[in-house]
């Protein structure tokens, strides 16, 4: 296996390139079905029936959903990737450049990158004969960085595969972090984080400044500034983040459809009758997350003068918590290491890791994350994968999906 994928190498960059050239922005839906088509091919070649699940019901293209049946009674493994990337049709960033062992463009490693490293490992058991038996399916989310709407409808498909599973695989990016002496070492990641979004909106009593801080009361933008106050002092624990990244408000304030724009009128002599304000929330398991809405709504509904708020929390990412039976897997991967002359992964920092798709299965089905190649500078125009991280991680996971296919379920 480790000499196919290092003789593949060079097929798979040219896979790679062709991929990150097709802008596969989230609302792109032809440019997302296009990489589905080119990735179609690839996965039939080794065996698998391909299916498209359209999601127009979701605003999105929809998902490639591909399925390998080997021995009965053996392990089933969920692989997941996405084919979509942050970068929409009309992004500058479109083009993949090679330059040595770097290449940067548009979804180059997210996830491109951990798709092709995923198919790299996949031909590598296919030409050693471990992919014969195994019980494989991939699954290719169309709107992994944008996710559609209804999200309960957008992912129901990847639950329901979640709950037929026994292991899932995660192929976005290796982590590295700095070791002891300060290099970078590979990271197993165990966990990730939550990502739901909130709204507070505060309503008040409006009238000539003048009135401020007496039977008017004090306006919605003080209730507001109070509110998140209180919110940065009383919700933050270990592992839980809290991000106010919008506030507007004045005698008139609206947050626009798009929920990514806001307007507002007002002068300096009227009390402000509107203010709101959106955030984030990342918790490392339903319980904590479910403690931090609870006061948040607390904080919200207590007595401001004058005002009145109400918070909202909407469909979002769950969490990946680091249970034992995702330990036991790093282990099997660092065992995987150990055969390949590699040094150890420790488990990372959940706080070095955003959301991502797997998390939707981690309630049925232990898993890892970060079987793609390392890179940096994703979601920007810098992004950049190191291409000698893709062959190595193409290697690890044929050696850790072979070994984890034959095992009994």
């Amino acid at each position: 296996m480790v000499a196919i994928v290092e003789a593949n190498a060079e097929r798979d960059i040219a896979l790679l390139e062709k991929l990150v050239n097709q802008n596969s922005g989230s609302r792109n839906l032809t440019g997302v079905k296009a990489v589905a088509d080119m990735l179609r091919p690839e996965f039939e070649a080794l065996g698998f029936t391909v299916t498209w699940l359209p999601m127009e019901q979701a605003g999105r293209a929809g998902h490639l959903v591909a399925t390998h049946s080997g021995k009965p009674n053996t392990k089933r493994l969920l692989l997941i990737g996405h084919l979509d990337t942050v970068f929409e049709a009309d992004s500058p960033f479109q083009t993949f450049t090679r330059s040595g062992q770097f290449a940067t463009g548009p979804g180059v490693a997210d996830d491109k990158g951990g798709v092709v490293a995923m198919l790299a490992a996949l031909r590598a058991m296919a030409a050693a004969g471990t992919l014969k038996n195994a019980n494989v399916t991939v699954y290719l989310t169309g709107d992994e960085e944008d996710a559609g709407d209804p999200q309960s409808a957008a992912r129901a498909d990847l639950i329901a595969e979640g709950r037929k599973a026994n292991v899932a695989l995660d192929f976005e990016g290796l982590a590295r972090d700095a070791g002891p002496d300060g290099s970078l070492v590979d990271m197993g990641s165990i966990a990730r984080r939550s990502a739901y979004s909130w709204t507070i909106e505060v309503t008040a009593k409006s009238g000539h400044s003048s009135g401020v801080f007496g039977a008017d009361g004090d306006g919605a933008i003080y209730a507001l500034a109070r509110i998140l106050t209180a919110i940065r002092v009383e919700v933050p624990e270990p592992n839980l983040t809290l991000n106010a990244g919008m506030i507007v408000g004045g005698a008139e304030a609206a947050l626009a459809p798009d929920q990514a724009h806001v307007s507002a009128s007002g002068k300096t002599n009227i009390i402000p009758a509107k203010a709101i304000a959106r955030g984030d929330l990342r918790t490392l398991s339903p319980q904590q997350n479910a403690k931090a809405q609870e006061k948040m709504a607390a904080i919200a509904a207590r007595a401001y003068p004058g005002a009145t708020a109400r918070i909202t929390f909407e469909e979002g990412y769950p969490p990946m918590a680091p249970t034992d039976a995702n330990r036991a897997l790093l282990a099997k991967l660092n065992a995987v290491n150990a055969a390949l002359g590699l040094p150890v992964m420790p488990p990372l920092d959940p706080l070095k890791r955003g959301a991502g798709d797997i998390s939707f299965v981690a309630a049925d089905v232990p898993g890892l994350v970060g079987l793609g190649p390392a890179s940096k500078g994703d979601h920007t125009p810098a992004e950049t994968v190191d291409l000698a991280s893709l062959t190595l991680q193409a290697k690890r996971a044929a050696l850790l999906m072979s070994r984890l296919a034959a095992e009994p379920k």
